[in-house]
């Protein structure tokens, strides 16, 4: 089987996901995507007619961003018509699995040159055309019957009382990543892969990040109201089923202690990011240098109900594949979904802290769903290399209680 290598990558800021506040809400998602394939292709010089294939995660495929965004943003980019584009969709996991899918169509030897990534304008959510069901089932009684899936914010605070992780070691690690992204940003780390985002009449929209508070205290934090309790108790149809009641479903005994708020969880953003993959033979022959090639990758799956668990087995499931342990792993990402996904795999695993999304995470930087995969692969080599280390892992949760997985390997 050939090897997958990663060539480069790159990614837009992110901005704040609210019209009227955020400086890409104005944008076209389609553009946004445009903005990094046409950024991949210029640093790379590459001939898009090679380009067997554009793979994007985008999770709200409603509205402005329906109708296979991949392709779309290739054209607008101005790729050649033969370099064909394919959109997905695994919740918050996509970008993770739009760059897996990338690489398994390398190592099988049935392309050479494709791009995984993604795109998610989260500041379009509610638009006419792009309303969300209140469920993830969306109606369909007897899934819900089987597998009750509440809010992702009604899961993560059931996880946190199930498991007995407090507010205050989840507000801890919100600081540590404000602090951890402030410290990133200052010293350049993301410089190296941001690309700026101009509006289609050439004027600058975005060229930084828009979304961390660098400014945040454990004060501060500490006075933040938990967002999820009021939304636990809304009537959501004409029955009035909640989601707690999803909850007790399967945990009928669980009081539900409300601890996450908006400062540690993950922040609304617009964002896109693109990760370009060759086999080994098209880029020695093409003159490309890899800068990491993919070790393992995996998918797991987990409880349904609480929804956001499947990072720890995804974990276990990749090292496995790639014959690892924990401590071959030089650094971790983990997406902060929400502050107990991130503190939950710390305590599992019996992680070094120092070890763990060491630029900061979603609670920071924010959580472009579809596109964050790519940019958390991207973050991670960019970050390999600045330490001159080699392994990096990186997992995230998804909606339906899944979780995709990726081993990278600098070269």
């Amino acid at each position: 089987m050939s090897e997958a290598w990663i060539i480069d990558h790159c990614r837009t800021p992110r901005g704040i996901g609210k019209k009227g506040k955020g400086s890409l809400a104005d944008q076209h998602p389609q553009h946004l995507g445009a903005t990094v394939l046409k950024a991949i292709a210029e640093r790379n010089k590459l001939d898009t007619a090679a380009v067997d294939d554009v793979i994007f995660g985008t999770s709200s495929q409603r509205g402005r961003q329906s109708g296979d965004l991949a392709r779309m943003s290739a054209l607008e980019a101005g790729y050649d018509i033969r370099s064909s584009g394919m959109t997905l969709d695994r919740f918050c996991g996509s970008g993770i699995t739009s760059v897996n899918l990338a690489a398994m169509s390398i190592m099988s030897g049935t392309e050479d040159l494709v791009i995984g990534g993604g795109a998610e304008m989260m500041s379009i959510y509610g638009e006419e055309g792009a309303a969300m069901s209140p469920f993830m089932d969306n109606g369909n009684l007897a899934l819900r019957d089987m597998h009750p899936q509440p809010h992702q914010g009604v899961c993560a605070d059931a996880i946190a009382t199930l498991e007995g992780i407090d507010r205050v070691a989840l507000d801890a690690l919100a600081l540590v990543s404000q602090n951890n992204a402030k410290n990133a940003i200052e010293n350049g780390h993301f410089d190296k892969s941001l690309v700026p985002v101009y509006s289609t009449d050439g004027t600058l929209a975005l060229d930084k990040e828009e979304f961390p508070r660098p400014q945040t205290t454990a004060e501060g934090l500490a006075g933040l109201q938990p967002s999820f309790a009021a939304i636990a108790d809304y009537p959501l149809d004409d029955s009035g089923v909640t989601y707690r009641a999803m909850v007790h479903q399967k945990y009928p005994d669980l009081e539900i202690t409300h601890v996450h708020h908006a400062g540690n969880s993950s922040g609304v953003v617009d964002g896109a990011g693109a990760v370009l993959l060759a086999s080994p033979d098209y880029a020695k022959a093409h003159g490309m240098k890899p800068r990491a090639r993919i070790k393992a990758m995996c998918n797991m799956g987990d409880c349904p109900t609480l929804m956001l668990n499947a990072p720890v087995p995804a974990a276990h499931k990749v090292l496995k594949k790639a014959g690892m342990s924990l401590s071959d792993i030089d650094l971790f990402e983990i997406n902060e979904a929400f502050a107990v996904v991130a503190e939950k795999f710390i305590r599992d695993l019996d992680l070094p802290r120092d070890r763990v999304n060491v630029n900061g995470g979603a609670m920071a930087l924010g959580h472009p769903i579809g596109a964050t995969g790519s940019l958390l692969i991207g973050t991670m080599l960019d970050e390999l290399e600045r330490r001159d280390q080699q392994f990096g892992l990186v997992t995230m949760c998804a909606a339906g209680g899944m979780a995709p997985a990726i081993i990278i390997e600098r070269i």
